[in-house]
């Protein structure tokens, strides 16, 4: 497997967590220390819908439980 140079690139990593570039077609990169799993690439705009769609789903049991 080829080194993901651009991954390893600080200028593609905003305050050092949040992966964003525009030139990555992927949706979900692994994280600057492997070890820590996945994060999704914020320069694609189907990440901001998953990550809608998630606080959705926990606004909603939150909301459905506390009736």
């Amino acid at each position: 497997m080829e080194k993901d140079f651009e991954h390893d690139n600080p200028e593609n990593w905003k305050w050092g967590t949040f992966y964003f570039n525009k030139k990555d077609s992927r949706l979900i990169v692994p994280k600057r220390v492997k070890l820590l799993g996945w994060t999704f690439n914020f320069a694609h705009p189907i990440s901001y819908i998953i990550i809608a769609l998630i606080f959705i789903f926990v606004f909603y049991q939150f909301y459905r439980n506390n009736i």
